[in-house]
């Protein structure tokens, strides 16, 4: 979303009006999720999407009949029935709930645009609560607060204990850059958006698997930082894309690099003696995920030793070893699948489930 925001700091900069539509929560199947962002700017282009077809057609009409008509922020909520479905080739039976805000300098957006920016380059990670819906007079919709940690917030949702309730959750929000919902006995929702560092795959390893893994991770849109003691395996020309190219021993390589919340940790090393040295550097990290490729067998050896060197049990039991989903994976890319699948499942809080639809279900809807 980094560069609708980057839209819209820019079209206000040029004294452009422009409305910032943000998917507030989804229920069923649906083409976006949550936290999905639109730009509709005054001459008719924008940027982002809600998923296109018919809904995405609707909405940005809404939004330029609210810059036409100098409109104030509105709630609106779209269900995708069957023949919607039908004619965008969408799923039915889901419903999308939006925020449509018409920008001005006026609103102060600009600097709260431009502190998430700086999130988004790896400064303090932000939190921004919305009041994107409400039925309290004291309580405006569109109200704005803005929360950094360890600083004081700037700007009210027009209720101090409100306030308080968002900045409660801020924190874990704005460090992995996630959406919270609040819905406050029905009168009052708050959109809390997280923004922070992209997501980053710290590949402790660079060979066949790390390689065919960090392939697959810069094209989710992760940075990628790559670790390996090897220069043929740890270099610009088979790792062209990498924010960070760390030619270092596998102990203590932690040190060398800043690994914040919303980093993933794959460890995959040519050998049994280096994960030991790796993974037990990478867990005096902060890092969301740490995960180790290998058999039951190689694991168990390697946590006997890690409690052996003192490593708390309950920290050995956040590790996610042996890595990845059970896809039956056997190639290096079907092994990087099956472990971007696993990180993307902890970053997105999935079930790691077949979305397949059962029997049961199926009579039931059908017959």
């Amino acid at each position: 979303m980094e560069d609708v925001i980057k839209g819209a700091i820019q079209a206000l900069e040029n004294g452009e009006k422009c409305v910032l539509v943000t998917v507030v929560r989804t229920k069923g199947s649906t083409p976006q999720k949550s936290g999905a962002m639109l730009l509709v700017k005054e001459d008719g282009s924008g940027m982002g999407t809600l998923g296109g077809g018919c809904v995405e057609g609707d909405i940005w009409f809404a939004a330029t009949e609210m810059l036409e008509k100098n409109k104030g922020p509105e709630f609106k909520d779209y269900y995708l029935n069957e023949d919607i479905a039908a004619r965008d080739g969408l799923v039915c039976g889901g419903s999308m709930y939006f925020f449509l805000d018409p920008l001005t300098n006026k609103g102060g957006f600009l600097d709260m645009g431009k502190s998430i920016l700086e999130a988004y380059s790896g400064g303090t990670p932000v939190a921004l609560a919305t009041v994107v819906n409400s039925k309290k007079d004291a309580v405006k919709i569109g109200s704005k607060l803005i929360l950094k940690p360890n600083q004081p917030p700037a700007g009210t949702l027009g209720d101090l204990a409100i306030d308080d309730l968002a900045a409660g959750v801020s924190g874990d929000v704005a460090d992995v850059g996630m959406i919270q919902n609040l819905s406050l006995d029905g009168d009052v929702e708050v959109l809390i958006e997280g923004f922070t560092i992209p997501p980053t795959l710290c590949m402790v390893g660079g060979g066949h698997v790390g390689k065919a893994t960090a392939d697959l991770a810069n094209n989710l849109g992760f940075n990628v930082m790559v670790i390996d003691d090897r220069p043929e395996f740890c270099n610009e020309n088979r790792f062209p894309y990498a924010t960070e190219l760390i030619l270092n021993s596998f102990e203590n390589w932690s040190e060398q690099i800043g690994i914040h919340t919303n980093s993933f940790i794959v460890v995959a090393t040519r050998g049994h003696n280096f994960d030991d040295l790796a993974l037990q550097s990478a867990l005096n990290t902060k890092a969301r995920y740490i995960g180790l490729l290998g058999s039951k067998r190689k694991t168990i050896l390697i946590y006997k030793k890690l409690v052996a060197d003192g490593v708390p049990l309950e920290r050995i039991n956040e590790i996610y070893a042996p890595i990845g989903l059970d896809i039956g994976a056997l190639t290096p890319e079907e092994i990087a699948l099956s472990i971007m699948s696993e990180i993307v499942m902890v970053r997105r809080t999935g079930k790691g489930a077949s979305l397949a639809m059962n029997g049961d279900y199926i009579k039931k809807v059908i017959l």
